[in-house]
């Protein structure tokens, strides 16, 4: 997997268990950002071949899953988040609940609330919390201008 990412511009960690501060699941959100003058495609099977799972494709980005199983999560669990390097908001969005932990405990009792209910519906899980993502990072990127 290390030579696959080997030519990105940067690999960070996002999602709820990059905020200290917040209860998060055990599922690790990784955004890796590529040179822009690279195809997403080319990485595509190199990453299922390290036992990823291609969940979704769009022209600017693919999202892969591992340690999803019939039982439900293994152990380990793992989103890899591909995209080309400056499509970044959710390092905003992670700096700005670090240095906010009351907008963090506001972000953690909207999952919280959300999980129960979308439980086995990840794209409506994802969908209640965008507006609270989007107008928390439009803050952060107010305040943070070109911090990446």
């Amino acid at each position: 997997m290390k030579r696959t990412l080997s030519s990105n511009e940067r690999i960070s960690h996002i999602g709820s268990t990059a905020i200290p501060s917040i209860w998060a699941k055990p599922i690790v959100d990784i955004l890796v950002e590529i040179p822009k003058e690279r195809n997403l495609l080319e990485y595509k099977v190199p990453i299922i071949n390290n036992g990823y799972i291609c969940m979704s494709k769009s022209e600017n980005g693919l999202s892969f899953n591992k340690g999803y199983t019939e039982k439900g999560f293994a152990e380990r669990v793992f989103h890899l988040h591909l995209r080309y390097a400056g499509n970044n908001n959710e390092l905003y969005f992670r700096d700005y609940l670090i240095e906010h932990p009351d907008t963090a405990r506001e972000y953690e009792k909207l999952k919280l609330k959300l999980w129960k209910k979308y439980e086995y519906n990840r794209d409506g899980y994802t969908n209640a919390k965008t507006e609270f993502v989007k107008q928390y990072t439009a803050k952060a990127r107010a305040l943070y201008e070109n911090r990446y």
